[in-house]
């Protein structure tokens, strides 16, 4: 009897890929020619030293400094920037007519009245991320400044992390063509706010964290409507910390769908996992961390890994004072400019409410975060 033919199952891999060089792409931070004005910084906390660290090797003129406690700021003065005047009101700082640019680098509550007053003293604005807590506030921020002249943008710095950075010029160069899906994974150890404010924050993860990362993915598929967001929230078994530290989001969008996942408990073997996958190629990037990574791209032509210089904390703040600084000396909008930014936070407050409620929730219906889960509650 003849023998029967063996069934064949599984995918047939492509033949081996070439190695090519890879793609010179404008992924560092953007600097103005000349454009080197007079700046302000409102609010001198723990994030503030990341934000003066990377204007000082940009050699950028900070000027004035102010911090409701006058030490906080007179330490920043002292660390980063000697010649700067130190406030502990911001109104003395916004008289300040040689002062053309504010970053107020507050919490978001204070950004509430801080953004409206700095706009309307003529001052060009880099906010601190996330922008607002109801997207409604911010689109009445963003009409605020295009009807006083005025430049508006939010510090998403991780759009300038070197691999993030490559990655979205990649995309926008049209190597990988339509996009179709993007993964990304982070496996880290967020157990250190323990000791902080933010372990009184019941959102850590979905909304103070993982702002970025739908911030990535609002760049990573920017030609597509997100339509829907399902997301999981929950403790890890052996977690110390308050907040829930495991988190997971589906996205919908018209023609492509993301993941993004979260797992914050990790004490061992950390990981941060990009993929994107499009209608001509792939890229992925990995690290044992969001600081630094090698992106790989694959196409048809073969693949290639791009060893990328700088890290996300000074090369990332580097690049949102650089590209608005750029944007005012060339006179547009910013890549990070307000309405582009709403696209982003839209995701992230479905996300949040469908943690919440555990159902799916139309992107752009939810409006606001629950004050009670998204700020740091009160001792």
């Amino acid at each position: 009897m003849a023998k029967a033919k063996k069934k064949e199952y599984g995918i047939k891999q492509n033949p081996a890929l070439k190695q090519i060089a890879a793609p010179v792409l404008a992924y560092e931070p953007p600097r103005p020619r000349r454009y080197n004005p007079p700046i302000g910084l409102i609010g001198c906390g723990g994030i503030s030293a990341s934000h003066l660290g990377a204007y000082k090797k940009m050699g950028l003129n900070i000027v004035a400094l102010c911090d409701k406690i006058p030490g906080r700021a007179e330490n920043r003065r002292k660390e980063f920037f000697p010649g700067a005047q130190v406030y502990s009101d911001y109104h003395q700082l916004l008289k300040r007519d040689e002062i053309e640019v504010v970053d107020i680098a507050t919490h978001p509550s204070d950004r509430e009245y801080l953004i409206p007053a700095a706009i309307s003293a003529g001052k060009h604005v880099l906010s601190q991320k996330p922008f607002v807590t109801k997207l409604d506030k911010g689109e009445e921020f963003a009409e605020l400044a295009e009807k006083k002249g005025v430049v508006l943008a939010v510090n998403q710095n991780g759009r300038w992390a070197p691999h993030v950075s490559y990655m979205r010029q990649a995309v926008n160069k049209g190597l990988i063509g339509q996009v179709a899906g993007a993964h990304l994974r982070c496996s880290w150890d967020h157990e250190w706010v323990r000791t902080t404010d933010f372990n009184r924050l019941h959102h850590v993860i979905l909304f103070d964290y993982a702002i970025h990362w739908f911030d990535m993915i609002n760049c990573y598929i920017a030609d597509k409507k997100p339509l829907r967001c399902f997301s999981t929230l929950m403790r890890a078994g052996h977690q110390k910390s308050t907040p829930p530290l495991l988190g997971q989001t589906l996205i919908e969008f018209e023609g492509a769908h993301a993941s993004l996942v979260f797992d914050a408990a990790v004490s061992f073997g950390q990981e941060d996992v990009s993929y994107l996958t499009g209608s001509k190629g792939t890229l992925i990037s990995r690290g044992e961390n969001i600081l630094n990574q090698p992106v790989s791209l694959y196409t048809g032509k073969g693949y290639s890994t791009a060893r990328l210089k700088g890290q996300w904390f000074v090369e990332g703040f580097m690049g949102t004072m650089g590209e608005l600084l750029c944007a005012i000396e060339q006179k547009r909008q910013p890549i990070n400019n307000p309405r582009n930014n709403l696209r982003g936070l839209a995701m992230c407050f479905a996300a949040v409410k469908s943690a919440e409620t555990g159902k799916p929730q139309v992107v752009g219906q939810v409006r606001s975060t629950n004050p009670k889960t998204c700020r740091v509650a009160p001792k």
